[in-house]
C-alpha cells in the first residue's frame, strides 16, 4: 500500500513503524509542516501497562524508549504551606523531544519517508495514496475539511495553560504546587523527565489569566511572571519555553475533543485529531500510541479498509471514552480546585488523587496503606470517632441532637405496600431489617400529608391517627433492637399523583378512581397525565397546614429527622424549577420567587418540629435539560438559601422533573453535585445515585464530596449490606443484634480466611 501520515508526532510516527513491522513492502510517508525538532510540550508520561503493549508490538524502539525514562513513584501536593507526600503512584516519563528523536530515527530505519515543513492543505492534495492517517493534532485539518462527515464535538474548556520546562529538580515526585497571587490562584503540574530538566505545566483559571493580561504579553514577559509565582518552588532555575515556533502566546484552553466517526473513504483520524484527554491524567500520547497500534493491526489483518476502520473504531471508542470520562472529571476538579483550596491538606490530597474516580480508596490502600491510614485516622478524629485508622463509612456523625453510628443511609424507596395511607407489616418487617443491617440512618420512603398528595393508592400517608400509631409501631422497633436512627420524608405528589403502582406501569394514571391533582403551573407530566390545577393561595395555605399536621403526627410516631421532598417533579419541586414554574405572581419568576412558597413551608414545619432535631430537604439539582432548567450553579443558589433558612443538610438528588431529560448515567454519576453544593456553600449534604461499593462510600467521604451516602437498591438486594461490608473491610466496631452473634462471627472467620488466601496467591 501507499500509506500517507499526515503529521509527524508521536501518533503518526508510531503509526508508519507498526506498519512496516507488518509489512516492509509498504511505502510510507510521513508529512509533518514543522521541523524535526519543533515540539509543543517537555515530557509524557506512560503507564507500565502501556510500555508493555510497546514492548509486544516493537521491542527495538520500545527498548530505546525504557532507556530514556525517569522514574518515580511518589507524588507531592504542596498547598498552603504544606507538602503532602504519597507513595505507590509508579510513573514514568520521557521528554517529548527525546520520543519524537527515538521513533524519527526508528521510522527511518525502517525505510519510512519523512518529509519535514511540508504543509498538505487538503487530502485532495493525496490522490495517489491508498491510505491517509491523519494524526495532524487538536487543529486538524483533515478533521476540519471533512467535518461534515467526522461531526466533531469541540468543548473548549475553561482552564488557561502553558507548557514549560525547567533545570530544577523535581526527581522525587510528580508534584502540584498550588500558590494564591494577587490575581487568584494558580497551580502547576511539576515532574522530571530525564536528568536535567523537569515538566512545568502552569494553569488558572480564565478570571486570573485576564487579570494578568496574559493575552497582550510576550512569551517571556508571561514566564517571567510565572517565576515569581513560583519562585520559592524553583531554586533560582528559570522557566523555559519550546514554543517559540509559535506566533504569539502558548497559553491556550483546552479542547475536548470527540467525534462522531473516525473514517471516510480511504481516511482515518488518530491520536488528537480523533479525541484528546486532558493532560492532567498523562495520557494523551498513550492513547494515541496505542492507537496507531490498533490501526496498523487492522488495516494489516482485515481484507478492506472498510473493515479495518469499523474494527478499530469499535475497539479504540470505547478505551478512549473510558479515558475521556476520566479526564474529564480530572479537568473539572481543576477547573472548580478553588471550590477545594480551603479543605484541610490532608483531605485536599485524597480529593486530588481520586479526582479521576480511576483511583478508589482501597486502591489507594494498595498503592500507600500508611498514608491513608493517616487520613482514615485524621477523618474519625475530626468526626468525633477517636483516634483509630477505620474506614470513613464507620465515622459517626451528628446533626443537632440526632446521633449516628455511621454514614450510611438507606435511601427512601417506594414499597407501594400501604392500605389507605397505612403503613402495614410489609412496612415494619422491610424497615426493621433494614435497621437491623446496620446502616446508621433509615428513611421511610415518601410520606404523603393527605389522600390527595399520595402518588399511588399503595403510598404510605402521615395524616390520620392509624397512620401515626403504624409508624410509631415501626420506630420503637427500631429504637428498641437497632442503633439505627429513622427519618421521615414527606412530600406531595402534585402532577405526578393519582398513578398506578410502581410495578403496574411507572407514571401512568390510574385506570379509573383517579382524584384531582395541583401543581405550581398547568402543565401535565405526559401527554397521558392529567393536567393539574393551577394551585391558588387557599391551596398553598391548605398545603402548609397538610404538612404541618404531618410533622406533628411525626414527632409523635417517634422519628428523629424529617425531610421535605422538594425533588423529582413532585408538588414542591414543581415550584422551584423553571420548565414547570410559570406563574406571573409572587411564585413565579426569579429562583427567589420560585423558592418562596417552598421556604414558607418549611418555615411553618420548622416551628412545629422539635429544636433538637434535624430537617433535611430533598432536592433535584439537575433537570438534565440544558440552560431552559435547574442547573448546578442554580442548585447552589437554591441550597444557599435553604441552607440561611436553616435547613440542617441537602439531601441532593437529580432528574425526575421532566419527561426530556437526558441524563448522563454512570457509577456515583449524582455525587458531583453534592460536591458542589458542599464545597460553594459551607453546607452539609448527602450523595445518592448509582453508589454501590463501599469504595465509592469511603472516597466520597474522604474528598469531602458529601457528609453522609445513600444507598437504595444494594439495600434492596441485601437489608444487611453495612455489616456485610464492615466484615468484608475487618470492620468488628459494629453493632449486629444479639441474636445474629453467631453468624458474625463466622462471617469475620470466613472473611479473614479469604483474606489470608489471598494474601499467600500474592
Amino acid at each position: 500500500m501507499r500509506i500517507a501520515c499526515l503529521g509527524g508526532g508521536p501518533a503518526g510516527l508510531y503509526f508508519a513503524i507498526s506498519m512496516k513491522l507488518r509489512n516492509p513492502e509498504h511505502e510510507i510517508v510521513v508529512f509533518e509542516r514543522n521541523r524535526p525538532d519543533d515540539t509543543f510540550g517537555w515530557g509524557v508520561v506512560f503507564s507500565a501497562e502501556t510500555l508493555v503493549n510497546f514492548a509486544r508490538n516493537d521491542s527495538i524502539s520500545s527498548f530505546e524508549i525504557e532507556q530514556n525514562f525517569a522514574y518515580w513513584d511518589d507524588i507531592a501536593v504542596v498547598h498552603g504551606g504544606v507538602r503532602t507526600v504519597s507513595t505507590g503512584h509508579g510513573f514514568c516519563g520521557i521528554g517529548r523531544m527525546k520520543l519524537l528523536n527515538i521513533l524519527q530515527d526508528r521510522a527511518t530505519s525502517l525505510g519510512v519517508q519523512i518529509e519535514y515543513q511540508t504543509d498538505i492543505a487538503s487530502t485532495t492534495a493525496l490522490k495517489g495514496y491508498d491510505l491517509i492517517v491523519a494524526a495532524d493534532g487538536l487543529n486538524s485539518r483533515v478533521r476540519t475539511e471533512h467535518a461534515g462527515i467526522f461531526k466533531p464535538d469541540i468543548d473548549v474548556r475553561q482552564c488557561k495553560f502553558v507548557w514549560l520546562g525547567t533545570k530544577q529538580k523535581f526527581d522525587d515526585a510528580f508534584t502540584f504546587i498550588f500558590e494564591k497571587t494577587e490575581h487568584g490562584w494558580v497551580w502547576a503540574h511539576a515532574y522530571q523527565f530525564d536528568n536535567e530538566t523537569a515538566t512545568f505545566i502552569v494553569e488558572c483559571s480564565q478570571k486570573t489569566w485576564d487579570a494578568y493580561g496574559f493575552s497582550s504579553l510576550s512569551q517571556q514577559e508571561s514566564i517571567k511572571i510565572c517565576e515569581r509565582i513560583f519562585a520559592n518552588h524553583l531554586g533560582g532555575h528559570s522557566l523555559m519555553s519550546n514554543a517559540n515556533h509559535i506566533r504569539g502566546s502558548a497559553w491556550i484552553s483546552f479542547p475536548r475533543v470527540l467525534c462522531e466517526k473516525w473514517s471516510t473513504d480511504n481516511i482515518v483520524l488518530m491520536g488528537d485529531a480523533a479525541a484528546t484527554a486532558h493532560f492532567s491524567i498523562g495520557s494523551g500520547t498513550k492513547l494515541a500510541m496505542e492507537s496507531a497500534i490498533a490501526l496498523a493491526e487492522y488495516v494489516h489483518t482485515e481484507p478492506t479498509l472498510e473493515k479495518a476502520f469499523v474494527r478499530y473504531e469499535d475497539e479504540r471508542r470505547l478505551e478512549v471514552l473510558k479515558l475521556q470520562s476520566a479526564a474529564r472529571n480530572s479537568l473539572e476538579w481543576f477547573e472548580n480546585v478553588e471550590r477545594y483550596l480551603g479543605l484541610d491538606p490532608v483531605q485536599f490530597n485524597y480529593s486530588l488523587l481520586t479526582r479521576s474516580q480511576r483511583i478508589s480508596h482501597e486502591n489507594l490502600r494498595l498503592r500507600d496503606k500508611s498514608w491513608l491510614e493517616s487520613a482514615e485516622t485524621w477523618f474519625q478524629q475530626n468526626s468525633g470517632g477517636g483516634k483509630a485508622a477505620k474506614a470513613p463509612m464507620f465515622a459517626p456523625f451528628k446533626l443537632r441532637g440526632m446521633e449516628l453510628r455511621n454514614r450510611i443511609v438507606v435511601s427512601p424507596m417506594a414499597q407501594y405496600k400501604a392500605h389507605d395511607g397505612c403503613p402495614t407489616d410489609w412496612h415494619l418487617v422491610h424497615y426493621g431489617e433494614r435497621a437491623k443491617g446496620g446502616a446508621g440512618l433509615v428513611y421511610t420512603e415518601m410520606t404523603c400529608t393527605s389522600a390527595e398528595a399520595r402518588i399511588t393508592p399503595g403510598c404510605p400517608g402521615l395524616y390520620a391517627p392509624e397512620h401515626e400509631a403504624a409508624w410509631r409501631r415501626i420506630t420503637d422497633f427500631i429504637h428498641s433492637e437497632t442503633e439505627a436512627k429513622v427519618a421521615v420524608q414527606i412530600g406531595h405528589a402534585g402532577r405526578k399523583g393519582s398513578t398506578r403502582l410502581g410495578w403496574e406501569g411507572m407514571d401512568q394514571p390510574l385506570t379509573s378512581d383517579n382524584w384531582g391533582l395541583i401543581s405550581a403551573s398547568a402543565i401535565p407530566w405526559s401527554e397521558s397525565s392529567q393536567t393539574p390545577r393551577v394551585m391558588t393561595r387557599a391551596d398553598m395555605e391548605k398545603i402548609i397546614a397538610d404538612f404541618v399536621q404531618s410533622a406533628e403526627m411525626a414527632e409523635r410516631a417517634g422519628f428523629d429527622m424529617l425531610e421535605l421532598h422538594y425533588a423529582h417533579g413532585y408538588l414542591l419541586s414543581s415550584f422551584l424549577s423553571p420548565l414547570t414554574n410559570k406563574r406571573n405572581d409572587e411564585y413565579g419568576g426569579s429562583v427567589e420567587n420560585r423558592l418562596r412558597f417552598p421556604l414558607e413551608l418549611y418555615h411553618a414545619v420548622r416551628a412545629v418540629w422539635p429544636e433538637n432535631k434535624p430537617i433535611s430537604v430533598r432536592i433535584s439539582a439537575h433537570d438534565w435539560v440544558g440552560e431552559a432548567g435547574i442547573t448546578p450553579n442554580d442548585a447552589v443558589v437554591i441550597a444557599r438559601m435553604l441552607g440561611e433558612a436553616g435547613v440542617d443538610i441537602i439531601d441532593v438528588s437529580a432528574g425526575q422533573t421532566s419527561r426530556q431529560a437526558k441524563p448522563v448515567y454512570g457509577r456515583m454519576f449524582q455525587t458531583p453535585f453534592s460536591d458542589q453544593i458542599r464545597n460553594e456553600t459551607g453546607l452539609k449534604t448527602m450523595a445518592v445515585g448509582n453508589i454501590y461499593e463501599t469504595d465509592h462510600v469511603n472516597s466520597i467521604l474522604m474528598a469531602g464530596r458529601a457528609d453522609l451516602v445513600c444507598l437504595a437498591r444494594p439495600h434492596l438486594a441485601d437489608p444487611y449490606w453495612t455489616l456485610h461490608s464492615a466484615a468484608a473491610l475487618g470492620e468488628k466496631d459494629v453493632c449486629w443484634p444479639a441474636p445474629y452473634h453467631a453468624g458474625r462471627d463466622q462471617l469475620y472467620r470466613l472473611a479473614e480466611r479469604a483474606e489470608a488466601n489471598n494474601a499467600e496467591r500474592v
